[in-house]
């Protein structure tokens, strides 16, 4: 008699379940025309908002003008009161505060992230200035610096510095401890540790960091331009809040949203080109 051998049931394994679609899935890349869709999407949707509430008459024009007022008021601007020199003189304000403040926060952040002793005698003082309003250093500034151009861009200098100088130092203190330690067993002195593994390691944040800062010295255009300031996108929109301009108030809020945006991308571009590998898929 023949034994067979023992048969066992056959095993299915269940149906895998179907992915869900990239737009959902956490940290998922999309491809850029789905990216540029929904950026579109995201601008547009808020201004057609807008202008159904306008066309529908449940907005005051005084306190909400259409999107065709501002529009409106955007081009009389642009070709009759000067549009071009305000954005000039403003950007020209914002930059030169920005570039000031990172000039003295890049190396000052660096070291707090650097030594602890550093840290020690800087943090607290500049964790304690930092909560201070900028717009409360405004009597303080025409004493000291006058009421011309550089009184505006020392208001910009002190909004954005005190909180450059942490987030750097933040960054630097991120850079991983077994690179530091890889660096010092094989005998890096302290100079070659700064520049040859934490500065490198850093430079992504970094330019991050920049760029967030420089939206931030962008929030503070306005109360520079409380300082004696007769041109600029913050001195226009002072100036139309007086006679309840409102469609001129909001159309020098979009202008400097726009320059914000178009800076925020340079940065980004900037990121790309020299960070490449940070972008590669897989």
């Amino acid at each position: 008699m023949s034994s067979s051998p023992p048969s066992f049931p056959l095993l299915i394994p269940p149906p895998a379940r179907r992915p869900l679609s990239s737009l959902w899935t956490v940290r998922a890349p999309i491809n850029r025309r789905a990216y540029w869709v929904l950026a579109l999407t995201g601008l547009v949707l808020p201004l057609l908002a807008w202008a159904a509430l306008a066309a529908w008459g449940g907005l005051d024009p005084t306190f909400m003008p259409s999107p065709a007022a501002v529009l409106g008021k955007f081009w009389v601007w642009l070709t009759e009161n000067d549009l071009l020199n305000d954005m000039a003189i403003s950007t020209y304000r914002v930059v030169a505060g920005f570039v000031l403040s990172a000039v003295f926060a890049l190396p000052l952040g660096l070291f707090i992230g650097s030594f602890r002793s550093v840290q020690a005698l800087l943090e607290p003082l500049t964790d304690f200035i930092r909560y201070m309003p900028a717009v409360a250093f405004i009597p303080l500034v025409m004493l000291w610096v006058g009421i011309d151009e550089g009184s505006k861009i020392a208001i910009i200098f002190i909004g954005t510095f005190f909180q450059m100088v942490l987030m750097v130092a933040e960054d630097v203190r991120r850079v991983p401890a077994a690179q530091v330690e890889a660096a010092q067993t094989m005998g890096a002195s302290r100079a070659e540790l700064i520049e040859k593994v934490i500065l490198p390691s850093a430079k992504p944040a970094l330019l991050d960091t920049l760029r967030i800062t420089m939206g931030w010295a962008w929030t503070y255009l306005v109360v520079a331009e409380l300082v004696a300031a007769n041109s600029g996108l913050g001195y226009a929109i002072l100036r139309a809040q007086r006679f309840l301009q409102t469609d001129t108030i909001f159309a020098g809020i979009i202008v400097i949203g726009l320059i914000g945006l178009a800076t925020d991308q340079l940065f980004r571009f900037a990121h790309r080109k020299a960070f490449p590998w940070l972008y590669l898929k897989g």
